[in-house]
């Protein structure tokens, strides 16, 4: 299996992912009113914010398939800087640009739009805002949980970890040398007996882990002994089978179940699961084309949905609080008109960015990394001819958005 090649399966994972957490956000920050049947269920049976922790075992997989192969490549310690700035660029121009863009949006909302309140105040924004932009967003939210207002970008603190991650990863493969295999395992034992802290769920890399130690694994002759190859003659046990996973990730997720304890620790291992069943790419979670083009649609926008959704629900929020006669409660009579709206400026602000923001500073952040490639380092003479070529094209763009 080539590692540039696009695993289809994988990309309608990604839509699951990001369906898991708009759903799970849209509870509280799209209804202004109490839903006792979504409240019950979800409070007792169900809960979907590890869509989040399936985005990473998604992107430690995806980034590590097409990292790994480069750096192993590397003859000379100048030629696995070269890589990893390489790979930097790449992921700096596809998340960067529209991450601040966003945060940007947001705090302007915050200070022009927020009649109702719902955006919270302009200095909780601009404080998450240069969190956001720093990375470090993930700490500022460990630091402040519950305790102080965060603002519309609550959900940056998983783009800040994935951050972390690319910044992380290049590091140990460059230290651990050909025992990285060795040194990911005893990582992730390590998380895996760590207490669940509001400080571990905020740096909660278990499910990234899991997914390198798959993509490391892909590599092996054994991957081909686990391939689930009954899913092949029989199509509707893959739907069944995403089903079933997804169903026992989402019960674990209930805060207060009495399942396990380390429930984090489980939902990793089974969120693994889909990304190993996915990693054989023959579309068997998915096996119907219909569900192939639908989420395959939302996958490949899954970093725009993550990045605009709570701004398009306070937006609908503070639309019909202005809208309305002043001093009207909400209640569940709004239902469709909140969703009617909040629907619409998702998928609208989201396919904007998509065509408009995104693909076209991929392109670029693709082309910078070339001129990269080709340019002289440290001394070290620039790459030319097919070389040059290989070396911008080793890191194709196939890796996973940042997790929502």
């Amino acid at each position: 299996m080539h590692a540039s090649r696009r695993i289809s399966d994988i990309e309608c994972l990604r839509g699951v992912a990001v369906i898991f957490v708009i759903l799970f956000h849209a509870r509280n920050s799209l209804f202004p009113w109490k839903i006792p049947a979504w409240d019950h269920i979800f409070d007792n049976y169900f809960s979907l914010w590890p869509g989040v922790d399936l985005f990473f075992a998604i992107s430690g997989f995806v980034i590590a398939r097409t990292l790994l192969p480069s750096l192993r490549q590397c003859e000379s310690s100048l030629e696995f800087v070269r890589a990893v700035l390489v790979f930097w660029v790449r992921r700096v121009w596809r998340l960067l640009p529209s991450a601040w863009l966003w945060l940007l949006i947001m705090l302007a909302g915050s200070a022009a739009f927020n009649r109702s309140g719902v955006f919270d105040t302009f200095h909780a924004n601009f404080e998450s805002t240069i969190a956001g932009m720093l990375s470090i967003a993930n700490v500022r939210f460990a630091a402040g949980f519950k305790q102080f207002g965060y603002g519309v970008s609550t959900h940056y603190w998983s783009l800040s970890l994935e951050e972390q991650f690319y910044l992380v990863l290049p590091l140990l493969v460059f230290l651990s040398r050909r025992w990285l295999a060795v040194a990911v395992l005893a990582i992730t034992f390590g998380v895996f007996l760590l207490p669940q802290t509001t400080l571990l769920m905020t740096f909660r890399v278990h499910a990234i882990l899991v997914g390198v130690l798959l993509a490391i694994f892909s590599e092996q002759a054994a991957h081909a002994l686990f391939e689930p190859v009954v899913l092949r003659s029989h199509r509707a046990l893959g739907l069944v089978a995403l089903v079933v996973l997804l169903g026992f990730i989402s019960s674990l997720a209930v805060f207060g179940q009495l399942i396990v304890s380390h429930n984090v620790d489980v939902i990793a291992v089974l969120c693994g699961a889909l990304v190993l069943i996915a990693s054989y790419d023959r579309d068997y979670l998915f096996p119907y084309p219909v569900l192939q083009r639908v989420l395959g649609w939302i996958g490949s926008r899954s970093y725009a949905l993550y990045l605009v959704h709570l701004f398009a629900f306070v937006v609908t929020r503070e639309f019909w609080f202005r809208t309305v006669p002043a001093g009207t409660v909400f209640t569940s009579t709004y239902t469709l008109r909140f969703v009617a709206t909040g629907l619409f400026l998702l998928v609208a602000l989201a396919e904007l960015n998509y065509r408009f923001v995104e693909r076209p500073l991929r392109k670029y952040g693709k082309d910078a990394a070339a001129r990269l490639a080709r340019r002289p380092l440290f001394g070290m003479p620039a790459a030319t001819g097919q070389d040059a070529t290989v070396s911008a094209d080793m890191l194709i763009e196939r890796e996973a958005p940042a997790a929502p």
